[in-house]
């Protein structure tokens, strides 16, 4: 039995078209088109995208699709590739999904003014407490017991004092 990459380019040479033509007959790519007729099934990224492939080519150039379609799942099948189909469930949930299911779902015009406004309320609430905290502080903490010693000015700066010997005169 002919491989599907054999019947395509048998069809295609048949009815006188060329690679370019099919290509812009099915709306795939040149590279595309060569890479089904020698069987070069590592080109494409999915399976699905083989299968409609060779199901719009198979139609533009006549071939029975249910049968190039079997055909072409038994290839498929001994490709370690597409040997199996994608799974149709859905992977497991971690909480970064989770979390960026719900921040999708938010209505940024009003969220960002109630976060900025929080934002500027913790900053005015730490502020005063910040202030608070340093009036109610001893200005004295951290400082030694000390002796006091006043500063003598030098002589010459002060008036005389009378001296004790001498006392006023009472009337």
């Amino acid at each position: 039995m002919a491989t599907v990459a054999e019947q395509l380019k048998r069809a295609r040479e048949s009815h006188g078209l060329t690679i370019q033509q099919v290509a812009d007959a099915t709306k795939m790519r040149a590279d595309h088109v060569r890479a089904l007729e020698n069987g070069d099934y590592d080109v494409f990224v999915a399976s699905v995208y083989i299968r409609g492939f060779v199901r719009s080519y198979a139609r533009l150039v006549k071939i029975d699709t249910t049968e190039i379609m079997q055909t072409l799942e038994k290839e498929l099948a001994q490709t370690e590739k597409f040997r199996e189909p994608p799974s149709l469930s859905a992977p497991d949930r971690t909480f970064i999904d989770f979390a960026m299911l719900h921040l999708s779902r938010v209505n940024w015009r009003i969220a960002l003014p109630l976060i900025a406004a929080a934002v500027v309320l913790g900053g005015a609430f730490w502020v005063q407490h910040a202030v608070r905290a340093r009036l109610e502080q001893d200005p004295t903490r951290g400082l030694e017991p000390g002796l006091y010693r006043p500063v003598r000015p030098p002589p010459g700066n002060t008036l005389p004092l009378p001296s004790p010997s001498r006392a006023p005169a009472q009337r």
